[in-house]
């Protein structure tokens, strides 16, 4: 937990280290912001913290016009933990609670209603509707600002109930009407933000807080890349990455740029950044889902500082972090693709694109399929371990969604006839987003925890580049 201390630093220094691990919310001004806000530096007596943007929401604070709070990454911490709290985060972002209400989001947990509001209320100040609605505000905003949709249409596509609690919200979160804050809208954007059909894609910019090593997650990308559902385009270091996406609503097509639109990782006011995106949705109600999937595949809610920190004291990796500071631990868009994909490798995967997979409406470039469902796969090739791990995803047995308990999805693996620890350490590394897996067999050192994926990610990439190093 960060100090009252701590945190008013943070605010009076404008350190964008923080920026979605707190947010402080001025009381005489009755505005809420991110630590980095721009802002003259409000008085100690006059600051309240809170951990959530829908906390200060809550409190009937508005969200600042400078800074824009809510779009900031979101706090590592919901990513690292294992418990009912981090994974009723996980699946909130993921659009559970907009999707299936509280009682589905109770059920995947296993607990009842009215005890995932206790201990959500208790740790982040914020029910799981409050939650879900700061969440819906932030996916409006977006629409508002990058596409040429009604009012009435975004309304619904953010997952709002009604055009009034639509009009509502956006009052309350904004202090604005939806077309205030359309024409609010930053100017200087990508061509496509202003006006844009969701058909032309929506731009976005897929916020990180720290130095990012985009080329060794594009280069990990490029290698794994399936063609049908994946293709990556460009020279090393201005690459794009593009895939399909299967979604709850319908099916995306998005591109990520390998560039990043902010400062070089090693300047000393380098506090975070972001990758260029553009989005195709079939169903603009998949959004928010298409956004977290996104994050978790390019690792971006982590926390480089307390990564780096933490290795960069071990004696054999200090160099490693010194060389490649906010290396990150990439996941992935699809668990389930993910989990199949791990076990059967590249070229076969291909294989069962082709074979199974449902082609896209309207294909893009290279792009003509989405990954076959795990049920579909389960019933076509139902034999050895391939079909065992299928069905297990198909009929719920296995669940590698962003809630999933993961010493439980584990057990679930093992227990798969022909599933191999390897195969289940990287299923459990990238599908269900674990910071702190360990090589099956391999002793490291305790200092390594909570980060034991990003220091083997460390040793993987440095490896990787001695490799590709000219003999001298």
């Amino acid at each position: 937990m960060i100090d009252e201390e701590t945190r008013y630093e943070a605010v009076r220094s404008r350190d964008a280290r923080f920026d979605g691990e707190f947010f402080f919310a001025v009381e005489t001004t009755g505005i809420y912001c991110r630590p980095s806000c721009p802002a003259v530096t409000p008085k100690r007596q006059n600051v309240r913290y809170y951990a959530t943007a829908a906390a200060a929401q809550s409190s009937g604070f508005r969200a600042c016009r400078r800074c824009r709070p809510d779009a900031v990454p979101g706090s590592a911490a919901w990513n690292v933990r294992a418990d009912v709290v981090g994974r009723a985060m996980r699946m909130i972002g993921d659009g559970v609670v907009d999707r299936e209400g509280v009682g589905g989001l109770a059920v995947r947990l296993g607990y009842s209603a009215r005890q995932v509001q206790r201990q959500l209320t208790a740790e982040v100040g914020a029910g799981p509707v409050a939650l879900a609605r700061a969440q819906r505000a932030h996916t409006a905003r977006v629409l508002l600002q990058t596409t040429g949709l009604s009012i009435t249409e975004i309304a619904f596509a953010a997952g709002f109930a009604s055009v009034r609690q639509f009009n509502d919200t956006i009052r309350a979160v904004y202090a604005a009407t939806p077309s205030e804050l359309r024409a609010a809208a930053p100017r200087g954007g990508p061509p496509a933000r202003r006006g844009a059909a969701p058909s032309a894609g929506i731009p976005l910019r897929l916020a990180h807080r720290g130095p990012y090593q985009a080329i060794a997650v594009f280069d990990l990308l490029a290698r794994e890349t399936v063609p049908g559902i994946e293709e990556m385009n460009g020279p090393r270091g201005r690459r794009t990455y593009r895939r399909t996406l299967r979604l709850p609503y319908g099916t995306g097509i998005v591109a990520v740029d390998e560039r990043p639109g902010a400062p070089a990782p090693r300047t000393p006011a380098h506090h975070g950044g972001w990758l260029d995106a553009r989005l195709r949705l079939t169903d603009p109600r998949d959004l928010t889902t298409a956004v977290q999937r996104l994050r978790r595949l390019f690792d971006l809610d982590a926390d480089p500082y307390a990564v780096d920190e933490r290795l960069g004291q071990d004696p054999r990796l200090g160099p490693l972090v010194a060389a490649r500071p906010g290396l990150r631990s990439p996941g992935t868009a699809d668990p389930d693709e993910l989990a199949v994909r791990a076990l059967v490798g590249t070229a076969e995967a291909e294989r069962l694109v082709r074979r199974y997979g449902k082609t896209l409406d309207a294909p893009s470039g290279s792009l003509t399929h989405v990954f076959p469902e795990p049920a579909v796969l389960a019933q076509a090739e139902p034999a050895g371990t391939l079909g065992a791990l299928t069905a297990a995803l198909a009929d719920g047995t296995l669940r590698l969604d962003a809630g999933a308990d993961r010493d439980d999805a584990r057990q679930t693996l093992l227990a798969l006839p022909g599933m191999d620890d390897d195969t289940a350490a990287v299923i459990r590394t990238r599908a269900l987003g674990d910071p702190d897996v360990a090589p099956p067999g391999a002793e490291v050192p305790d200092t390594w925890r909570p980060w034991r994926s990003y220091a083997l990610q460390h040793l993987r990439v440095a490896a990787e580049s001695a490799a590709y190093e000219p003999a001298t």
